[in-house]
């Protein structure tokens, strides 16, 4: 990413800072942004107004679109890819009220 590119995306960053959800992938760890982003000082600003409030989902599990294009890939890229599925996450959090049972919010429907 250019320079420039790099603070109007900060500037896009600042602006929605604290006023709502985002949801951001990368397929790059946070060591990497600096090199990403061509200015490790900007990769630092982005990395601490995201993850002031952050819940961060690592995925290390097998990719779901190489897994649906599983026999379009070269026979060397197929036989060294994790194509197995990723364990089930553990719940986190309050467990569920009333053992977890559907319950709506209108106690008239069941």
């Amino acid at each position: 990413m250019t320079s420039s590119g790099a603070k109007l995306f900060l500037q896009r960053i600042n602006a929605r800072d604290e006023k709502g959800a985002m949801i951001l992938t990368s397929n790059r760890g946070f060591a990497e942004w600096g090199e990403v982003f061509g200015d490790p000082v900007v990769a630092t600003v982005l990395l601490d107004r995201l993850l002031h409030h952050a819940v961060v989902v690592q995925n290390e599990g097998a990719s779901d679109r190489l897994r649906g294009h599983a026999d379009l890939m070269p026979d060397y890229t197929r036989s060294h890819a994790a194509m197995t599925p990723p364990p089930p996450q553990k719940r986190r959090g309050r467990p569920p009220r009333n053992g977890g049972l559907n319950h709506t919010a209108d106690p008239r429907i069941r």
